[in-house]
C-alpha cells in the first residue's frame, strides 16, 4: 500500500498517473477490493463540512490530487505533490491498460443513455476492450434499497475488474463506500463527469489551459450555470482552509 501524506483536511498519495496505473494492476492482481477517489477545491471544501465525506476519503486505498490548484497549495504545506491525477486523465489511460491486460469494466453514471454512448466510443476506439455492463440509476436511487440491491446484483453478474463510478461528489464517494464490498468488481473508481467527456458530450479543456490550472475555467464557459455557484462561491473559501491548515503545520 503507498504511502500518504497530509494535505489541508485529508491525506493523499504523491503519485503520477504512471504509478496510479501501476498501483491499480497490482490491486487488480491481487484481488484486493478497493476504491479510489480523487480530491479537487471542490471536494476540499465539501469534505470541510461533512466528515462522512472526510471519514471515506480518509479510508480509501488511494487518494489522487484532482486539480492544479492543490498542487500549488501543496507547495505552501511541505507536501509537493508531483502530478495531478484527475479522473478524466486517469480512466481514459485505465481503459487503454484494460484493452491491453484484459481486464473488464463496468460503467455506472450519466444520464439515460451516457454510458452506453461511452462503451461505444471506447470500443471503437479501443478494439478489445470488455466493458461488461453500463447503468444509468434512476435519481434518489441511494435512498432506495431495492434499487442498490439491483444495482449490486447487475455489477455482481458482470464481476468486473474495474467499476467507474460517475455520479458526481458525494454521491458516488458515498454509494461506493457503503457498497463496495457488497457488489463483486475489484476496484471502484470514483470518475465524476468523465462518462460525459467519454461520450463527447463535454469537451476537455486544451492541454495548455489544463496545465495552466484553467480547467475549471473551461468547464465553467461549458455549463455557467451550472458552475457558477461551485466555482465562484463555494470554492473561493479555500483561501480561509489554506491560512487554518497551514497555521496548524
Amino acid at each position: 500500500m503507498l504511502e500518504k501524506q497530509r494535505l489541508l483536511n485529508t491525506y493523499v498519495n504523491n503519485v503520477t498517473l504512471d504509478e496510479t496505473l501501476d498501483e491499480i494492476d497490482e490491486l487488480i492482481h491481487k484481488r484486493k477490493k478497493s476504491y479510489i477517489v480523487a480530491i479537487n477545491v471542490d471536494v476540499v471544501m465539501k469534505m470541510e463540512s461533512d466528515d462522512y465525506l472526510r471519514r471515506i476519503t480518509n479510508e480509501a486505498d488511494m487518494v489522487l490530487v484532482d486539480g492544479k490548484p492543490l498542487i500549488w497549495i501543496s507547495k505552501l504545506h511541505k507536501c509537493q505533490i508531483k502530478e495531478k491525477v484527475s479522473g478524466s486523465d486517469l480512466v481514459p489511460q485505465l481503459c487503454k491498460r484494460a484493452a491491453d491486460k484484459n481486464y473488464s469494466i463496468f460503467i455506472i453514471g450519466g444520464k439515460d443513455g451516457v454510458a452506453e454512448q461511452a462503451k461505444k466510443k471506447l470500443e471503437q476506439k479501443l478494439p478489445g476492450i470488455r466493458i461488461v455492463g453500463t447503468y444509468a440509476p434512476p435519481l434518489g436511487f441511494e435512498n432506495d434499497e431495492s434499487e442498490l440491491d439491483k444495482i449490486n446484483q447487475m455489477i455482481s453478474d458482470a464481476h468486473p475488474d474495474l467499476l467507474i463510478g460517475c455520479l458526481g461528489c458525494p454521491k458516488q464517494e458515498k454509494w461506493i463506500y457503503e457498497n463496495y464490498m457488497k457488489y463483486d468488481a475489484t476496484v471502484s473508481v470514483c470518475a465524476g463527469a468523465t462518462v460525459d467527456f467519454l461520450a463527447g458530450n463535454i469537451k476537455r479543456a486544451p492541454r495548455w489551459m489544463s496545465d495552466h490550472g484553467l480547467e475549471w475555467f473551461y468547464r465553467f464557459l461549458q455549463e455557467p450555470k451550472r458552475m457558477f455557484k461551485r466555482y465562484f462561491v463555494d470554492d473561493v473559501k479555500i483561501l480561509r482552509l489554506i491560512f487554518k491548515y497551514w497555521r496548524e503545520d
